[in-house]
């Protein structure tokens, strides 16, 4: 086989995260986008002495299983990658990757108590970031997701299914608006170009709506009449806010160079399991409302009686996990890198009424130094990288009787696990949850005793 050249595959078995498995040639080839049973051809893309990867060109021959999707930009669009695969059969594969990677790793004699589903398959998500664009260069103004399998094409997405009918409306209306303006979008090789991202977020228990309208600072434009616009829209929700953020990074990013509140508040508020959390534009926040309420239903039930124990929740983000089992803990200390994040959590403490919580703001390789506390339990909930080594490190230091550790992806917890198993701690159980219907990602939840 030659790097460039096209070839047929069976995929004969798929891998984390949601990578078809072939063999040829006495390699293993890594093929994106494909299933176990479907016949492709694909073009070689990188070979080495171990392995090979490829990219699908075409289905020769597909699955049985498979539906029509959902949604009818599925083809084209980047965001979702098996909706024209059924739920049950989604959730057996992601499954079997998860456990695979147990199994490569030795980690065995625990109690696996299976994967639980997302409660809504479609509509599920309370944040999206549309970005701005075209499909073809020079092109009509666009305004959604990346196109599969092109690096700066965008394709509208308004009728997106994995978010509710307000979504797509305030989509339609906004693209509509700047198409008429015909202002520019930004694009990223020249840095020139004024439109970059809007980015939505609906509390999907409370309905509050929060509409951030992301730009450079290249044009000088008055918000106003598409802010009344956006206010007038008849809305399913409850809209709290516009805001428009400037960004004039030179990276794909959203962030905030400055931010102007149009309209309302800068925040929404949503209610998981009776608690209260206020959500600002860039603090990091479970994007399955229905979803979390089980995860950290599920990392309750971990804990257990916990009266009388100091609880750490570490990379703790707005306080959620902290705050959903501070009432059946003595203390709860909270460390989050950012400190947006870490000023909400604190807020949210207090509107929860919750007075035995505390939020620290720092990198939590840095601060579980100076925290004098010994705790009884440590959840840890890290950013796909997974725990910083150094953190980590102090993690097992603390001797703490026991963890939870909360994972969005199963390759970085392995190498975690691997280090805690190393150092004197058991698995006693794991339990898959998936949070995000229709793409690769999923959570694992695993609890350890030393």
């Amino acid at each position: 086989m030659r790097k460039g050249k096209e070839y047929e595959f069976l995929i004969e078995d798929i891998e984390f995260p949601a990578t078809g498995v072939s063999y040829a040639d006495g390699l293993k080839v890594y093929i994106k986008n494909s299933l176990p049973g479907q016949k492709v051809l694909a073009r070689l893309s990188k070979k080495r002495r171990e392995y090979a990867e490829a990219k699908v060109i075409k289905i020769l021959e597909d699955v049985d299983f498979k539906r029509e999707a959902l949604c009818p930009i599925f083809k084209g669009c980047g965001g979702c990658s098996t909706q024209d695969v059924p739920y049950d059969i989604q959730l057996n594969l992601k499954e079997k990757q998860v456990l695979r990677l147990f199994e490569e790793a030795n980690l065995s004699g625990f109690e696996y108590l299976g994967i639980e589903g997302s409660p809504k398959e479609e509509e599920y998500r309370n944040k999206m970031e549309f970005t701005f664009g075209d499909m073809e260069k020079g092109g009509e103004l666009t305004l959604g997701m990346h196109a599969k399998g092109r690096s700066f094409g965008i394709i509208t997405a308004d009728y997106c299914k994995i978010v509710d009918e307000d979504y797509r409306n305030i989509l339609a209306t906004v693209l509509a608006y700047f198409r008429e303006k015909k202002f520019s979008h930004y694009r990223i090789m020249s840095h020139e170009g004024y439109l970059r991202n809007l980015v939505i977020r609906k509390a999907d228990n409370t309905g509050e709506i929060l509409i951030n309208i992301v730009t450079t600072s290249q044009v000088e434009f008055d918000f106003a009449e598409i802010t009344e616009i956006l206010k007038s829209l008849n809305y399913k929700g409850n809209l709290v806010g516009i805001l428009h953020t400037i960004n004039d990074s030179l990276s794909d990013v959203v962030q905030a160079d400055k931010i102007e509140l149009l309209y309302g508040r800068d925040y929404i508020i949503e209610e998981i399991l009776g608690l209260k959390f206020k959500i600002t534009p860039f603090s990091f926040f479970q994007t399955n409302s229905k979803g979390a309420e089980k995860l950290y239903s599920i990392v309750k039930e971990f804990l257990g009686d916990s009266k009388s124990k100091t609880v750490f929740d570490l990379y703790c983000g707005t306080g959620t996990i902290g705050q959903i089992v501070a009432p059946d803990a003595e203390k709860v200390i909270g460390i989050e890198l950012i400190e947006e994040a870490v000023k909400s959590a604190n807020e949210n403490a207090k509107l929860n009424n919750l007075n035995n919580c505390k939020f620290i703001a720092g990198d939590v390789a840095k601060i579980i130094k100076s925290v004098k506390e010994k705790p009884d339990v440590i959840i840890l909930d890290p950013p796909r990288p997974g725990v910083h080594p150094d953190a980590l490190k102090y993690v097992v230091d603390f001797n703490a009787p026991d963890i939870i550790y909360v994972s969005c992806n199963p390759k970085t917890l392995i190498t975690d696990l691997k280090y805690l198993t190393e150092q004197g701690y058991k698995i006693e159980k794991v339990k898959v949850k998936d949070m995000f219907p229709h793409t690769p990602h999923v959570e694992t939840v695993v609890k350890l005793y030393k």
